[in-house]
């Protein structure tokens, strides 16, 4: 690149029913979102060129944005010639259903939890996960294998200096299985090594002939350390090279971008890391779609993503309700309705899943089973989010099989600074409060949160962007982006509270001056703090109550204000619904009548 500014920028998102355009360009106040424009994803008959619904929405951008954007031979102008054209052209994709990866290690717990969180983080799908000790007969895994047909296979184990044969014998299985790659038929399997370096010669022996085999550093050079990066990056390669190669009109694509194209979940994942980084905090993001919920996080400065592949809004929303019960969905609707009722609406949605909610009561339901969709999808966040599992405590690899796996979460709700929200039932929730609410109960932020949602969808386009243009990402991210919802103030309780006292005192600096604010056990306030402004709050907690400096000790915090505002949630950790059906009606309208939650009859 030239020391010249970059003056504007086109990105485009691929997704699996659309594609979405945004322009961004360098104004006096920065890197700005100038337009947006979305067109159906073109990738399969009568089309079969994903360039051509890139085309249409770039068309619509260039309408709104008043520019050409495309010449004369049906190609983005780039780079920008006095008002036509673009400097950068960037893009993401998950059309065709994305990256779909098997994984493969010796140990359930260590080698093969690794490879899985190598996988996720380049914006994989993890089909199934082989491990030696996984308690399934050969024959098994390699029906397993030949079934699941992938895009790719990642396979580990052994630490550098341990055990080679079992890492043979799973090279051996994949070897016998012969996989047929799940797009196209001209071109080998890619297999990706990234286990014991000792075994490499095994490796090859087993597979040279029959996939695509590349080899990488050990992601386990030791019991003691990760190196998820080098495979992560293969992945990502090997997706671009192979695999996005097979569907129709992606060498077109490749060939008009400024930068790779990144699958899209692993673009959300490197915007959510860049900001952690940049700011130094703890960022949970989560984004909710028809099928899927994917859950993002940084904690310690360790990322983690994984994928909720039955938990979704529309054509999984029945498994939501099959998985977490009717029981946990109906605590949350505030009106007695009928089981039967409640399992008609929500395999309608599932049926139906473009619809929207059209009543006031089919809203509330909606939410009610996103807020479980949310909560199942952080409980396997938190699973598979741990500390490394192995260290110092296996000796050989016989030992190492019959570990049960106790490594720790990494995700600590007391230090989360931020919270992001994306998906429809989130970023386009008919009052912003909804939002908010959603998330707040369905992950429970203890302490001080910072909440926010993403407004259209943009963070994959920003994410790639970030790779390049750093600066131009997060200038977007933190001005269009996101949607500042506020914060939310949630005291625990980490012992018995004396009864009729309230469990902290919250003194805040507001616009009109001081106002002391009194947390009451099963409370929940809203306050006004307007957008772009600071906060300054005097935290005081009652004995035996936690805001994030320990039991009993009071905070001084700076909280961003937002369209929400600030939300005073004193009904404990875990949430404390009342069970009789009345009283949680009650409870839920007080609460829906304090925030003003939804329109009042």
């Amino acid at each position: 690149m030239t020391d010249a500014p970059i003056r504007s920028i086109l990105a485009t998102d691929c997704g699996s029913t659309t594609s979405k355009a945004i322009l961004i360009e360098l104004t006096d106040e920065g890197y700005r979102l100038a337009v947006r424009g979305e067109a159906p994803t073109t990738v399969e008959k009568p089309f079969d060129d994903v360039t051509v619904g890139v085309v249409n929405a770039v068309t619509e951008v260039a309408e709104l944005a008043g520019r050409k954007l495309i010449g004369d031979d049906g190609l983005i102008i780039t780079p920008q010639q006095g008002d036509e054209g673009v400097d950068l052209y960037l893009s993401t994709s998950s059309a065709g259903g994305g990256l779909q990866m098997l994984v493969a290690g010796v140990v359930r717990n260590m080698t093969a939890e690794s490879a899985e969180r190598a996988a996720l983080g380049a914006g994989a799908i993890v089909m199934d996960v082989l491990a030696s000790n996984d308690k399934r007969q050969p024959h098994e895994q390699i029906s397993r294998i030949r079934h699941l047909r992938p895009d790719m296979i990642l396979l580990s184990g052994g630490v550098d200096g341990g055990t080679t044969s079992h890492v043979a014998e799973l090279a051996e299985l994949v070897g016998a299985a012969d996989p047929k790659p799940r797009l196209g038929s001209n071109y080998r399997l890619p297999v990706v090594y990234a286990g014991n370096v000792q075994a490499r010669e095994a490796v090859r022996d087993a597979l040279d002939d029959k996939t695509a085999l590349s080899v990488v550093d050990n992601l386990r050079p030791t019991l003691d350390e990760e190196n998820l990066d080098p495979a992560r990056d293969q992945i990502h390669d090997l997706f671009m090279e192979h695999v996005m190669a097979q569907a129709p009109g992606y060498d077109k694509l490749k060939s008009w971008t400024s930068a790779p194209v990144m699958p899209t979940p692993g673009a959300v994942g490197a915007i959510i890391q860049t900001i952690a980084s940049q700011r130094g905090i703890s960022v949970l993001g989560v984004d909710i779609g028809g099928a899927t919920t994917d859950v993002f996080s940084v904690f310690q400065g360790k990322f983690n993503r994984t994928v909720s592949a039955n938990l979704g809004m529309s054509y999984s929303v029945s498994n939501v309700l099959a998985t977490t019960g009717l029981e946990n969905v109906l605590r949350w609707v505030p009106f007695d309705i009928d089981e039967s009722e409640l399992r008609n609406r929500i395999k309608n949605k599932m049926v139906r899943p473009t619809t929207i909610p059209s009543l006031l009561r089919d809203l509330q339901v909606e939410q009610a089973i996103a807020r479980e969709a949310l909560r199942l999808s952080l409980i396997q966040h938190k699973e598979f989010a741990t500390e490394l599992k192995g260290m110092r405590q296996a000796r050989d690899i016989s030992e190492a099989f019959t570990q049960s796996g106790s490594g720790s979460t990494l995700v600590d709700m007391m230090s989360l600074d931020l919270l992001v929200g994306s998906g429809g039932v989130l970023s386009h929730a008919p009052r912003r409060v909804q939002a908010a609410l959603m998330l707040i109960d369905a992950f429970e932020p203890e302490g001080v949160t910072t909440l926010a949602v993403d407004s259209i969808f943009m963070m994959p386009q920003l994410g790639v962007l970030a790779s390049i243009h750093e600066e131009a990402a997060t200038q977007v991210f933190e001005r269009d982006c996101l949607v500042m919802l506020g914060a939310c103030i949630a005291p625990v309780a980490r012992g018995k509270v004396k009864a009729g006292r309230s469990l902290a005192r919250v003194e805040l600096k507001l616009a009109d001056g001081a106002q002391t604010f009194e947390i009451e056990p099963g409370s929940l306030q809203r306050i006004t703090a307007a957008l772009d402004t600071k906060v300054s709050a005097r935290i005081t907690p009652a004995k035996n109550v936690d805001v994030g400096a320990g039991p009993g000790q009071a905070r001084t915090v700076e909280l961003d204000g937002g369209e929400v505002g600030i939300l005073l949630d004193g009904r404990g950790r875990p949430i404390d619904m009342p069970t009789d059906s009345a009283a949680r009606i009650a409870a839920i309208e007080t609460w829906s009548k304090n925030l003003t939650l939804y329109p009042t009859r």
